[in-house]
């Protein structure tokens, strides 16, 4: 184990571990945290403490004359001054001093050596150290030696809370980007995913400057042709389970880039919701959670150190970090060719869109721009009904340019290496959640299978009355009435005033859009 000096970035500590193995990482979280444990997987396991999820609302760009005319400003991209900023590295530096023990990760973002950053890492969490070894492209001992300065650094001081009264502080958690510096400083929250979604928005902005298009999806690749798919998605929409395909290769499961070469994926592990995990429903992932893998806030038996996934006493939001090497079908390098397809994933809580339909070129744009999906009831306090959420480019979160920067970017590689788009449904069916019932896997693995292998590029399809997309009509492996949702329902004209209500939900989310959208594109939306 190497140590290094960072006193550059104000840190005086001595005892600072650069790149420790995981083996130490495991030995010193243990020591330091009694919540600390191996679970029988082999994985450590660990917990964030109060936050259990990211911040989204404590999360601050830092506005600098430099970067200030490119960026979104608004409820994403809320400002904050560089006296705050420098306000904020000073508490997190000042905390950090007080460690006896600090970690430093120092590793890639991005798996092509033309886009790829040097990100370090200045953490005094073992978990935290980790968790970024895991989440992070791994330098060879060569690429470590010659590492330099890094392009972008992490200041996580987690464990220490923010001043909420210091100006733009809205609480003790705050999340806070200097663009201009390349700093992120985390304070007042120890959710790792802070970090993993940091570095997502440092590549959100710097890709596009370069025209490469950074992406929130997962992506496989055909073992013979090498032609990939992506798979746009939030949350819960099926990305990572999807993209776990034996039959393929994975290039990743949350976070790409889309160049004149290809694409390549930006992280070198996967960070898997383990909710209801089991070697039945998600054998890959399952196997994937071995040594050297963290398991965050999940429920144990203390005795056997089985982990119990179906537990959610701690959050619902449990997850595996996990290196991609763990994975049996992985392409190492992350990095393959153009997509053919590409797919856009909805959980449709509403039982109103198909299982899979056929997108033009401007209806793309339209769905990306939307980026749609649904909660369920009982996900979140005082839902009782299914909420439409949309997030421009399913990734609004982590976007730093306006949404058009970034649908024009897809656009324009879509035309160049002829991709098809898809809008697959992998939400409810026979009605809305609480009467119908979720689409089985099964049926969706049929049907992003039969994208993969071109079998509907010339299947039957019928134009949605109310969407205007083509509905595909055949599918194998797919029963025909399960494609057509309207015949599913017992009450047809209940879904014709469902179909209406989301219909106009679409409508009224893409007002936001529309002085930046070409007519094509806004026609392209709910008739």
């Amino acid at each position: 184990m190497s140590t290094i000096c960072l006193k550059q970035h104000g840190i005086q500590v001595p005892n600072v571990s650069r790149n420790p193995a995981p083996a130490q990482l495991y030995c010193d979280a243990i020591r330091a945290d009694p919540e600390c444990d191996i679970a029988d997987t082999g994985a450590l396991i660990a917990y964030s403490g109060e936050k259990t999820g990211r911040s989204p609302t404590d999360k601050r760009i830092v506005k600098q004359a430099d970067t200030a005319g490119d960026i979104w400003w608004g409820d994403v991209n809320i400002p904050i001054s560089e006296d705050v900023h420098a306000i904020n590295l000073e508490r997190s530096v000042d905390y950090l001093n007080t460690r006896p023990q600090l970690y430093c990760i120092d590793a890639y973002a991005g798996w092509d050596p033309k886009y790829r950053l040097k990100v370090r890492v200045i953490c005094a969490r073992a978990y935290h150290a980790l968790f970024m070894h895991n989440m992070l492209i791994r330098p060879t001992p060569e690429e470590l030696a010659g590492f330099g300065e890094p392009d972008a650094v992490i200041f996580n001081a987690g464990e220490f809370p923010a001043n909420r009264y210091t100006t733009g502080m809205t609480s003790k958690t705050s999340v806070s980007l200097s663009l201009d510096t390349r700093q992120m400083v985390i304070l007042g929250t120890e959710y790792a995913g802070e970090m993993k979604k940091g570095v997502f928005t440092l590549m959100n902005y710097f890709m596009p400057k370069q025209g490469v298009l950074s992406m929130h999806c997962s992506a496989t690749t055909d073992r013979e042709t090498g032609r990939s798919s992506v798979l746009f998605g939030l949350s819960g929409t099926g990305k990572t389970t999807l993209s776990a395909d034996p039959k393929r290769l994975l290039i990743g499961d949350d976070e790409h880039c889309w160049s004149n070469d290809g694409i390549f994926n930006i992280e070198g592990g996967c960070y898997a919701k383990a909710i209801f995990l089991s070697p039945e429903s998600e054998p890959e992932i399952f196997e994937a959670i071995t040594f050297g893998s963290v398991l965050e806030n999940v429920a144990y038996d203390r005795e056997t150190h089985a982990v119990d996934f179906s537990d959610i006493s701690i959050t619902q939001n449990t997850r595996a970090a996990y290196p991609f090497e763990h994975i049996r079908n992985a392409k190492i390098p992350c990095v393959a060719g153009h997509p053919r397809d590409v797919i856009f994933l909805t959980c449709d809580a509403f039982g109103v869109l198909p299982p899979v339909s056929k997108l033009t070129p401007s209806q793309a744009m339209y769905h990306f721009i939307s980026g749609y999906t649904a909660k369920v009831a009982g996900t979140e306090v005082g839902i009782t009904e299914p909420q439409a959420v949309f997030s421009p480019c399913f990734g609004g979160p982590f976007l730093v340019w306006h949404p058009a920067k970034y649908a024009e970017l897809l656009a324009a590689k879509m035309q160049e290496h002829q991709s098809q788009a898809w809008l697959v449904n992998t939400g409810w069916s026979g009605g809305s959640y609480g009467t119908g019932e979720r689409m089985s896997l099964s049926a969706t693995r049929s049907i992003v299978d039969a994208i993969h292998a071109g079998q509907l590029n010339d299947a039957k399809t019928e134009t949605d009355p109310v969407f205007g997309f083509e509905v595909v009509q055949e599918c194998p492996g797919v029963a025909p009435n399960l494609l057509r949702p309207r015949d599913t329902w017992p009450d047809p004209a209940a879904y014709d005033q469902t179909a209406a209500k989301l219909a106009d939900l679409f409508r009224k989310n893409f007002t936001k859009y529309s002085d930046t959208a070409s007519e094509e594109v806004r026609k392209a939306g709910p008739r």
